[in-house]
């Protein structure tokens, strides 16, 4: 049986533990030999892009794939330290065959990744991973001589990913005090620098890496510290980013956090409002909160939800033909300007909102009335038993108490052995209260 290598999002895990340099070296060689079998590449020597974060086990692992890419005669591109959806974008730009991104995400420091990204930079689908993973550690024929790859820097990453994500605005952002929270990761250098290319006064927060302070307490997943900068700035607005700067959340002028849902919605009626939402729909996921379908809903936006994760929602804006789709974890993809979630894109649009209505962030983000929302994790049960005739009927219940002005939704883990029960209602004490019956209903039937 082939070895399970790639997750949701490539290949992840401890650096030097799971995510080695040897499996960095077959990696690379796997995935030059698959794409060259497909007819992935355009020319006679294919070409490959690779970019990192800023955790310091990206330097062996960064030089590990891109050994194995040389050794098997792809050229080779090296941006060094460039947000996911930076090399995404140089990806395409570049007319490179491969993009290959050595990170973690919002993972925590000691973690790291790798992700390959295929031609116009998207990311590969699970049948050509699955083939890469039959083919680490095969025996091959080796390129000599001449055939192996050539090995180049690039030096106008930085400035060329900047200048696309400036083109995406129709006015400047000037007297509008921004916080950035860099999380110490991808965009230190390449977020400031862009907002302020793009008019804003910008204050940069953690945008100091040594290679092992990527997400310490900062980014998205660590909102307090980017809150009271804002307040002690007096900023108009914070925006945090995680590791690889393909994610953002934010915090209006009051220090309140405006989440994932709130962006999209903002960023969903400027589309609309201009004529340029397509099909006057939006792509969400299962995991958005009510209120934000009810504002899209009063707005005439339709909503499609898919399964959590972001390559699901890609999957249903490259099938339906949207241009906007994301989760309420701040992953948002504007398909219009990129392949992946763009943090520094959306704080950019978000900007261009306020800048456009002359409203703040917190007048804008009142469009979504978020209710409260309770995520209870039931562990040690049959994930796949959520189909229990008795589960169903106290599901069916609890929803036809809860009525419009809440929701149920139980939801198997992905990689664990639990069922997530999330429920939102009109109060955070009537969400628990039914969150917590329901996990008791899951936990005796589906005890393992």
């Amino acid at each position: 049986m082939t070895q399970r290598i790639f997750g949701t999002d490539g290949a992840r895990g401890l650096a030097n533990g799971e995510i080695t340099a040897e499996l960095a070296v077959d990696l690379g060689v796997a995935a030059a030999r698959v794409l060259v079998d497909h007819g992935a590449f355009s020319g006679q020597r294919p070409v490959a892009v690779v970019g990192r974060d800023t955790r310091i086990s990206g330097q062996f692992l960064e030089h590990a794939v891109v050994a194995g890419l040389a050794s098997a005669g792809v050229d080779v591109i090296r941006l060094r330290v460039l947000p996911t959806p930076g090399v995404a974008y140089l990806t395409d730009a570049l007319g490179a065959d491969v993009g290959v991104v050595i990170s973690a995400s919002h993972n925590p420091m000691p973690d790291n990744g790798i992700k390959f990204l295929a031609r116009g930079g998207v990311k590969l689908d699970d049948a050509l991973e699955r083939e890469i993973e039959a083919h680490v550690g095969e025996p091959w024929d080796r390129p000599v001589g001449g055939d192996v790859g050539r090995v180049t820097p690039y030096a106008r990453s930085v400035e060329e990913y900047a200048d696309h994500l400036v083109a995406t605005l129709d006015r400047p952002l000037s007297a509008i005090r921004v916080v950035l929270d860099c999380a110490n990761g991808a965009a230190s250098v390449v977020g400031p620098h862009t907002l302020r290319a793009a008019g804003a006064d910008v204050i940069a927060l953690n945008d100091d890496p040594d290679g092992l302070n990527i997400n310490e307490r900062c980014g998205s997943t660590h909102l307090e510290g980017l809150s009271k900068a804002v307040l002690e700035r007096g900023a108009d607005v914070g925006f945090a980013l995680d590791g690889d700067a393909d994610r953002c959340l934010a915090v209006d002028h009051t220090g309140a956090t405006v989440d994932g849902d709130q962006l999209m919605a903002m960023m969903a009626l400027d589309l609309h409002e201009t004529g340029r939402l397509a099909h006057d729909a939006v792509v969400a996921t299962v995991m958005s909160n009510l209120g934000f379908l009810q504002a899209m809903r009063q707005a005439g936006i339709t909503v499609h939800q898919t399964a959590v994760g972001d390559r699901y929602v890609l999957e249903t804006m490259r099938a339906g033909g949207f241009n906007l789709g994301g989760e309420q974890s701040g992953h948002i993809i504007m398909r219009e300007h990129a392949t992946t979630g763009d943090g520094i894109l959306t704080a950019l649009q978000v900007l261009q909102r306020m800048s456009r209505t002359a409203s703040s962030l917190r007048d804008l983000a009142s469009v979504v009335t978020r209710l409260p929302q309770i995520l209870v994790n039931v562990p040690g049960v049959d994930k796949d038993g959520t189909d229990d005739p008795e589960l169903v009927a106290a599901v069916a219940v609890e929803q036809d108490k809860l009525g419009d002005t809440g929701r149920v939704l139980l939801r198997p883990s992905g990689t664990e052995p639990l069922v997530r029960v999330m429920v939102e209602a009109a109060s955070s004490e009537e969400a628990a209260a039914v969150a917590q019956r329901l996990a008791d209903v899951v936990r005796r039937r589906l005890a393992l």
